[in-house]
């Protein structure tokens, strides 16, 4: 009908005035009924992994199920989803590979849900999509074929591994063709890509500190982007590819000594992060949060004004630590909390359009413990209503 009254308003200009409000109220009224639509087809009872409060989270679905699987990236077309699994069910090699998936957990044309696209030899980590279907990531497998021990700490400290043996690939979306495309001295990796496909930041220790640097894809240039003493890392890009926003430490004192002990261990403790943006050269650099605990795993919101985070600043004194998803203005105003399921809610992105929100997460629908961490893909909700702001699970009724 709208098509139709368009037509004759062309043809006729005394219709204008008359057909224009009509047709606005058309669009109106299409909307709210589309709006209505949406809000009545949603089941509560059925999103079984939501919890209460997560007035921003619907049809709640989980993708993977068992052992250790993070760190999932959307492709660019928002059909797929790229992760790092030691899941046995999956992955025979015992540390982690770098699978692919489709994002509504759908089987792929080989008729498999998961495949396989690192080597399968020695570790690797942090994964993500180019704009052409490619694929990044870290990868130990040329220094060796079996998974790399893990460095001691001599100390009971909460500590990652920073494999000097990292290097950064690049393969196709089956994972043939892997090819060396940074490498060189000390740990690389962390390695995420800018959504207008033209740079790659990632985490090195080649100037002898944990630094981001910039990698342009086009002519292989390079430029370092941060400089102060402590952990700077887990960088993504804005959606725009202007700003970067990323995790850091700034250890100073005794603090910043058993940061470079440890450093020289190839270990870092990543206890006291907080989140930083800048513009994408590195300028105008900005800290975004000012919160105790470790505050990591930081991504854009759309609108490029929020970043939602993973925080336990809020974990009861002398308890177990307590990870949940935040979300806060980028001027540091306004922090809000997203997952509330008492587990551990981590690692989110946000779809290319922004209508879904991938995370990983101990949650599971009987709300029994669990150890595995699988990933999560959910309906993202930017203006809750009724039915979000009253939501209880059937396990919480």
């Amino acid at each position: 009908m709208i098509q139709y009254l368009l037509k004759q308003i062309y043809n006729n200009k005394t219709l204008k005035i008359h057909s224009l409000i009509i047709i606005s109220g058309l669009l109106l009224f299409a909307a709210c009924d589309k709006n209505a639509e949406e809000t009545s087809s949603y089941n509560a009872a059925n999103d079984s992994l939501r919890f209460e409060k997560e007035v921003h989270l619907r049809n709640i679905k989980q993708l993977t199920f068992g052992g250790n699987n993070a760190e999932a990236y959307w492709s660019f077309d928002n059909k797929q989803l790229v992760f790092q699994s030691e899941w046995d069910k999956i992955n025979e090699q015992g540390c982690d590979q770098i699978f692919i998936m489709n994002a509504d957990g759908s089987p792929m044309s080989n008729g498999e849900n998961y495949r396989l696209v690192s080597t399968g030899k020695g570790r690797t980590t942090c994964s993500y999509f180019l704009p052409d279907g490619r694929i990044v990531y870290a990868s130990t497998h040329a220094a060796s074929e079996a998974c790399p021990p893990m460095p001691e700490s001599e100390s009971r400290r909460y500590v990652w591994p920073l494999f000097s043996s990292y290097s950064v690939y690049i393969a196709n979306n089956d994972g043939s063709n892997p090819e060396l495309l940074i490498g060189g001295k000390g740990y690389n990796a962390e390695a995420t890509v800018s959504p207008d496909g033209k740079y790659i930041i990632y985490t090195s220790t080649k100037s002898g500190d944990l630094e981001l640097w910039l990698y342009e894809i086009a002519t292989g240039e390079e430029l370092q982007l941060t400089s102060e003493l402590g952990y700077d890392g887990g960088a993504f890009f804005s959606h725009d590819s202007k700003k970067i926003v990323w995790r850091a430490s700034r250890p100073e004192g005794e603090k910043a000594k058993i940061y470079k002990e440890l450093l020289a261990n190839e270990l870092v403790e990543p206890s006291a992060l907080n989140i930083f943006i800048a513009d994408i050269d590195g300028s105008n650099v900005v800290q975004v949060t000012d919160l105790e605990g470790a505050n990591w795993a930081p991504f854009f919101h759309p609108d490029g004004k929020r970043v939602l985070f993973c925080s336990n600043h809020h974990s009861p004194k002398g308890g177990m630590p307590l990870f949940d998803i935040f979300m806060i203005n980028i001027d540091g105003t306004g922090l809000k909390q997203i997952t509330h399921s008492g587990t551990f809610d981590s690692f989110p992105m946000f779809s290319f359009d922004g209508k879904k929100l991938v995370f990983c997460s101990n949650r599971t629908a009987d709300r029994k413990p669990t150890r595995d961490t699988n990933v999560f893909v959910a309906d993202w909700i930017e203006n809750p209503e009724e039915d979000d702001l009253n939501f209880k699970s059937a396990a919480q009724q």
